[in-house]
């Protein structure tokens, strides 16, 4: 198998089509020639009966993966157990959005540490998964892969061996690795060949190749300061990383097949083709 690519949401190219429903992403997606798309639940999941079933079809028609980013209100760290628990209604709401759009996997933020030390918010977040996931369970969710993502302030939970420790917890947990998160709470520590090996290398050794290949990922440009991550930016800013290219040579030698989402500001369809582009061409000197 071979990683697919798609953007998170649509494009600013997108509006300027005479596209005016989301309906027409997966058709949107193929004409770039990408075969992923994430939808962006982050203030809630908003996915009718009629355009769940009509964005299911356009996906199978145009041989598009949908995955779902779910809502930001969830926080697996919180201090508040009503808020903690309360979590588990964001999870059910996006495994049954992303069952509706024909995809298998969503992606969730784990919260922030507050005044809590990073040990204890992350046993919190690993109590409240293990909860979600029983709710999961529960309501028929069991085939739905969560995915917790790296996170790029410094004072998120979130940082790479975090979120390893998350998916220690169960083998439909998988990670979202954002590079430009991670580039981001490292103050650029994204560089080299050996950067990047070092994150897959660890998702290997945490969770075995076989598993650790089919990992989801978002990817962009990010501006940070001394608390880390800013704001997203497009591939065509030269100041700040992670330079795509080196993630793409490595996914093609080590014959990776990952779910990678571009986050780009407003060029996330664009990009992410560049990425493909990218990819196809370091993979003719690996077959």
């Amino acid at each position: 198998m071979r990683p697919k690519f798609g953007p998170a949401g649509n494009s600013d190219s997108f509006s300027s089509k005479e596209y005016k429903s989301s309906i027409y992403a997966p058709k949107y997606c193929h004409e770039f020639g990408l075969d992923a798309y994430e939808f962006q639940c982050g203030r809630g999941v908003r996915l009718s009966t009629d355009m769940g079933e009509k964005l299911k079809n356009e996906a199978v028609s145009y041989g598009v993966q949908m995955s779902v980013h779910a809502s930001y209100y969830i926080s697996l760290s919180s201090v508040d157990p009503e808020k903690r628990y309360g979590s588990s209604r964001y999870f059910l709401e996006s495994a049954d959005a992303v069952r509706r759009l024909g995809g298998t996997r969503f992606v969730v933020h784990s919260g922030s540490c507050g005044k809590l030390s990073r040990k204890e918010a992350l046993l919190l977040a690993k109590e409240t998964l293990k909860y979600c996931l029983d709710e999961m369970d529960s309501a028929g969710f069991s085939d739905i892969t969560v995915c917790p993502e790296t996170m790029g302030k410094i004072g998120q939970l979130g940082s790479l061996e975090e979120v390893m420790e998350l998916c220690s917890i169960d083998e439909r947990v998988l990670p979202c690795i954002d590079f430009g998160h991670l580039n981001a709470r490292t103050q650029g520590g994204i560089k080299s060949d050996e950067d990047y090996a070092y994150i897959l290398d660890t998702m290997e050794k945490t969770l075995g190749k076989e598993r650790s290949s089919s990992f989801h990922s978002h990817f962009s440009k990010i501006e940070y300061s001394t608390g880390g991550e800013k704001r997203h930016l497009t591939f065509e800013d030269s100041i700040y990383g992670p330079d795509p290219r080196i993630l793409m040579r490595l996914v093609a030698k080590r014959k990776l097949s990952p779910t990678i989402i571009c986050e780009s500001a407003g060029t996330q369809a664009e990009d992410a083709l560049i990425m493909k582009t990218m990819y196809e061409e370091e993979l003719k000197y690996y077959e």
